[in-house]
């Protein structure tokens, strides 16, 4: 796997977890990467560990804050060649009767609505590379139905549609468009996924870890690294015909209740 000379890659929520174990190996592979997050301390931190990122602080739910983080790309990369939509959040886990629709609307808005005000500002300057690759992080809750969790399920589902709609009309201009599923990640965010989940359900959270694991072939966890090498190999010469896919990496994931 590797990137053509010069690759420009922006990671939104690059600054802990998942994005920043993505935005790592870019660098490490050596693109030029500009990350965004929502949170300044992990951005600070992010930068201060390592050197030569480009990094903006944004909540890409905001439309003024996305107009701005292009800006920025703009000035640091000088164009772009792969957008990582990584931007989520874990939304409520409620019974649906239960849920404020404030929370039911700040999921979507980060959810897809973030890709989409991403996707609209990449695709131009994606053109203008003469191609590249736009990678949209769905989830496993985007294959299956999952109960306490409607808004995030909802917004993954809508992941799917988005990617494989953006696939169709990209590809004449030699745009990858493709989303990764995880599953459970193994990280402090699936850890609070699981005490949330264990607390609806009353149970303990070692008793709601291991429903969790049982749903999963494998029997573990995915890790963070795991789906950052999913990424980078869409990204890159070996992913150049893959385009509109939902790709899992879950280690077979059966089912989520």
């Amino acid at each position: 796997m590797s990137l053509k000379e010069g690759t420009r890659v922006l990671v939104t929520a690059g600054a802990s977890g998942i994005g920043l174990a993505t935005a790592k190996l870019f660098k490490d592979n050596g693109a030029l990467v500009q990350i965004c997050d929502v949170s300044e301390s992990h951005l600070e931190t992010a930068l201060r560990e390592i050197p030569g990122l480009y990094g903006s602080q944004v909540d890409v739910a905001d439309l003024a804050q996305v107009d701005k983080l292009f800006d920025d790309v703009r000035k640091n990369l000088g164009g772009l060649d792969v957008l990582v939509n990584n931007a989520g959040v874990a939304g409520p886990t409620l019974a649906v009767e239960e849920i404020a629709p404030e929370d039911w609307n700040r999921t979507m808005a980060v959810n897809i609505t973030g890709q989409f005000l991403c996707a609209r500002r990449a695709v131009p300057l994606l053109k203008e590379s003469g191609g590249g690759s736009i990678i949209n992080l769905s989830s496993v809750a985007g294959r299956f139905g999952y109960p306490l969790r409607t808004p995030y399920a909802a917004s993954k589902w809508a992941v799917v549609g988005f990617t494989k709609s953006l696939a169709m009309e990209l590809g004449p201009h030699k745009i990858r468009v493709n989303a990764i599923q995880p599953g459970l990640v193994s990280n402090q965010r699936a850890q609070g996924v699981i005490r949330d989940k264990a607390q609806a359900l009353n149970v303990s959270d070692e008793e709601m870890e291991q429903v969790y694991l049982n749903q999963i072939s494998l029997r573990e966890f995915v890790t963070e690294a795991d789906i950052a090498q999913m990424m980078f190999f869409l990204a890159s010469e070996a992913g150049r015909n893959i385009s509109g896919q939902a790709i899992s990496v879950c280690g077979n994931t059966e089912y989520l209740a």
